[in-house]
């Protein structure tokens, strides 16, 4: 007969959300067991940042995040912040540095976060459930049931921490979604976020040839707009500028790119025709863009003047209008296999904002990417995984 264990606590996911509410709720003396399909713990922190782990932002506030309810989050970031979590990184004497636009990393490897949290769960008492199957949970007088491939647990709360659909490769599956379905919450549309776009069928065999090439550009889709770094792959466009409009954009949208944002490319380019008017315009702007890419977008123009000296101001105004709004409809994005977020997720209409506490299932919390709750590239989405951890593990 398969063993039944009780404990106060039980949380499915050892994530980062997981982990951090189990280390909470272990703090406050509750007993607490973390169970895991996986084989190890912290996996996407392990694989994160490649390898050093951006676990959280400087700047992270609750316009960082997206959500059917953009004020869910409030609550959770402003009762422990990202300066709250970096307190205890400095506490464990991890080195860290910050990169650009706020973003925090190690300066060794990711390895030393989930260090970090496996010894608090640790020191609290927490029982570590790896490589064991969730099969079944329900209610139970008293609390939840819990049957795994180990055997069964009993506990007053249970808290899913189970992720997304993101880089199933890594075991994601939607296994939070059914469960908050089965107690009867609902689950926003999901789909991948901070994913990379691939090319339309008409662009794939011209534009793939541009793959290695990067440049700073402003993008801009839905009213959302990012100053960052753009790749061009041999499937798409790539880099943080294109993963953040990846978690704005729909099926059909057309991403607007400024490929020489800031720059005043028109004055450059005229002032290059009195000193080189025998010099194609597309030659002058491959001194500013990548060469590559200036050579294809003069292709892609279908511009057969060669020199300066043929281009009036009009005609050199109306080529860098084309630069700075250079407008594409991806043919999709690469889909939750390379994705580092799941977009939406359990409703928060009938979760408390303070303690992640179901308000049909009381004892019943949801935390971190489960949830429909996502964050921005850079740390954000670490940051929601703490926070909402630590406000579920003070009250589960």
């Amino acid at each position: 007969m398969p063993s039944i264990t009780t404990t106060d606590v039980v949380v499915l996911g050892a994530g980062a959300a997981g982990m951090m509410c189990a280390i909470e709720a272990g703090r406050r003396g509750r007993s607490v067991a973390v169970i895991d399909h996986a084989k190890a713990p912290g996996e996407k922190i392990r694989i994160s940042g490649g390898g050093r782990c951006n676990f959280t932002n400087m700047h992270c506030a609750p316009a960082n995040f997206l959500s059917e309810n953009k004020h869910f989050a409030i609550s959770a970031l402003k009762s422990f912040t990202q300066h709250d979590f970096i307190a205890r990184v400095k506490a464990r004497g991890i080195a860290f540095h910050e990169k650009t636009l706020g973003q925090l990393f190690c300066d060794g490897s990711a390895r030393e976060i989930i260090a970090m949290l496996t010894d608090d769960m640790r020191d609290a008492g927490v029982r570590l459930e790896l490589a064991t199957d969730i099969q079944e949970v329900g209610q139970v007088e008293g609390g939840f049931e819990t049957r795994t491939s180990s055997g069964t647990w009993h506990s007053q709360s249970l808290v899913i921490a189970t992720g997304g659909k993101s880089i199933p490769k890594m075991g994601a599956t939607g296994l939070g979604y059914d469960i908050a379905r089965q107690f009867g919450h609902s689950v926003t549309e999901t789909r991948a976020g901070l994913v990379p776009f691939t090319w339309a069928s008409n662009m794939h065999e011209s534009w793939g040839g541009l793959s290695g090439a990067s440049l700073d550009v402003q993008a801009s889709c839905n009213g959302a707009e990012f100053d960052e770094a753009m790749l061009f792959t041999h499937r798409g466009l790539s880099g943080p500028a294109m993963l953040q409009l990846s978690s704005y954009w729909r099926e059909g949208d057309s991403v607007t790119i400024d490929l020489a944002p800031g720059s005043n490319l028109a004055a450059h380019i005229k002032a290059e025709r009195g000193k080189r008017p025998k010099v194609s315009a597309w030659t002058v702007i491959g001194e500013v863009l990548p060469k590559r890419l200036a050579q294809q977008l003069g292709q892609a123009a279908g511009d057969k003047v060669s020199r300066l000296a043929d281009l009036s101001n009009a005609a050199i105004d109306e080529i860098v209008a084309g630069i700075h709004s250079f407008s594409l409809v991806p043919g999709g994005t690469e889909g939750y296999r390379t994705a580092e977020v799941t977009l939406g997720g359990v409703d928060t209409a009938k979760v408390n904002q303070k303690t992640m506490e179901s308000r049909l299932v009381p004892g019943l919390h949801f935390i971190g990417e489960v949830m429909d709750v996502t964050g921005h590239l850079g740390g954000h989405n670490f940051q929601w995984a703490w926070s909402s951890g630590v406000a579920a593990g003070r009250s589960a």
